[in-house]
């Protein structure tokens, strides 16, 4: 198991914070207090052990054939929504939102081989990651990808800060060659990872909302062997089949 580096900061910071708060309690009722001490120390010693753990990132080993897509975050599949248009699209898209808890690994991985053409970081409000208006409003960072055939595209991966999350990290940028499940930034606490892409037919949805998915590892669509790799590919769209979602 490594640690992501971009926690260092606040790593250091809560040990030296924490670790003040238990020296001080040490000095000032000490363990002589028995029960009381122990219960002002253990939650303290909690919550550093979570704060470090929040950085693990752990090593992860991609499966994706060259038509499948794997998820970019690990957490849970929030929603599956189908929208007649998105940004950068000529066509109907489909979206897979995933929630990150506050216990999920952080780390966010390409989903697909390919060249990220352009990024925009958009500031916005900081809403509870799970709640409607996160998805439009919230802080965001956004990847477009130009995928390797036989993926439609553009491919986007859109990092979305939460209520707890203040800082999304990003190392990608325009001209950056990412393989499938290639780390390229994280998001610091809670927050929400999309994953876009044409909604051409023969797109095969491989996760169900409500399914827990690790960045890298669980694979989350698969695309018909002979799809194009431009948005030009995207005018057929596939059959409604069980998606949720509203078009915008």
């Amino acid at each position: 198991m490594t640690w992501a580096p971009e926690g260092t900061p606040q790593m250091l910071g809560t040990t030296a914070i924490l670790g003040g708060a238990v020296a001080a309690i040490s000095v000032w009722v000490g363990p002589a207090a028995g029960v009381l001490y122990w219960l002002a120390v253990v939650p303290l010693i909690g919550v550093w052990i979570w704060s470090i753990a929040f950085f693990r990132d752990p090593r992860r080993v991609t499966t994706a054939s060259p038509n499948e897509l794997c998820s970019p975050a690990d957490g849970t599949v929030a929603d599956i929504t189908k929208m007649d248009h998105y940004e950068g699209f000529e066509g109907p898209v489909v979206r897979v939102g995933i929630f990150l808890s506050l216990f999920n690994v952080h780390i966010n991985r390409a989903s697909c081989a390919g060249t990220v053409t352009r990024t925009r970081h958009k500031p916005g409000k900081f809403f509870a990651a799970m709640k409607t208006e996160a998805i439009d409003q919230n802080e965001s960072n956004t990847l477009w990808i130009d995928p390797d055939k036989p993926i439609p595209g553009p491919v986007v991966i859109r990092q979305i800060v939460g209520m707890a999350a203040r800082r999304i990290v990003c190392h990608a940028v325009e001209g950056t060659r990412l393989t499938a499940g290639e780390r390229f930034g994280l998001i610091k606490f809670g927050s929400r990872t999309e994953l876009i892409l044409p909604d051409v037919e023969g797109v095969d949805i491989l996760v169900n909302i409500g399914d827990k998915v690790q960045a890298g590892v669980t694979l989350m669509i698969r695309c018909p062997a002979t799809a194009g790799g431009t948005a030009d590919d995207a005018h057929n769209r596939k059959d409604d089949r069980s998606l949720s979602g509203a078009s915008t």
